[in-house]
């Protein structure tokens, strides 16, 4: 039951990280992995507690996701930092 709760908790300040910080994109970032990190630890307790193994597998296709993810924003990051000079983002 603890796990559900920290796993559960993780998702939320994942989803408090991108509503509350819209300046930074290397803490979106950050806080968009906090949220798969929650998921992958809620789907692996679920599948635990249900004695199956597709939540495990899944686990898995999120973990390749996160990675692909990852590896894309820090690409996207350079380019925006190498063109613009800075990381900060202005929202109008």
């Amino acid at each position: 039951m603890e796990v559900i709760l920290l796993g559960a908790f993780l998702f939320y300040v994942g989803i408090c990280g991108v509503i509350f910080n819209k300046k930074s994109l290397i803490h979106m970032l950050m806080s968009i992995e906090l949220m798969l990190l929650g998921t992958n630890l809620l789907l692996v307790s679920f599948s635990l507690l249900s004695d199956d193994i597709y939540g495990e597998a899944l686990a898995f296709v999120v973990l390749g996701t996160a990675g692909a993810e990852s590896a894309l924003g820090l690409g996207l990051l350079l380019i925006y930092y190498i063109k613009k000079g800075s990381l900060q983002v202005s929202i109008k």
